[in-house]
């Protein structure tokens, strides 16, 4: 049976990002999550993760899309 839930540090392996950074997601509320055990440790379900996952690359093909690569004002 595959893993449904992650710790932080998995979802910061993921993301390449760091466990601070996974922590700042969830609590800003970008990146949904529960809070379970006796010392409150945060869990991230793998399809949240997935769902936004595919959100970044929604918004970064809507910004590509608005602001195309050699248009004036790039470097």
């Amino acid at each position: 049976m595959p893993q449904r839930f992650l710790q932080l540090t998995e979802v910061s392996e993921v993301l390449n990002i760091s466990a601070a950074q996974a922590y700042a997601l969830v609590r800003s509320g970008e990146l949904p999550a529960i809070k379970i055990g006796g010392r409150g440790q945060w869990r991230v379900e793998t399809t949240e993760l997935e769902n936004y996952i595919q959100r970044m690359y929604a918004e970064t093909r809507s910004f590509v899309q608005a602001h195309p690569f050699g248009a004036a004002g790039d470097e």
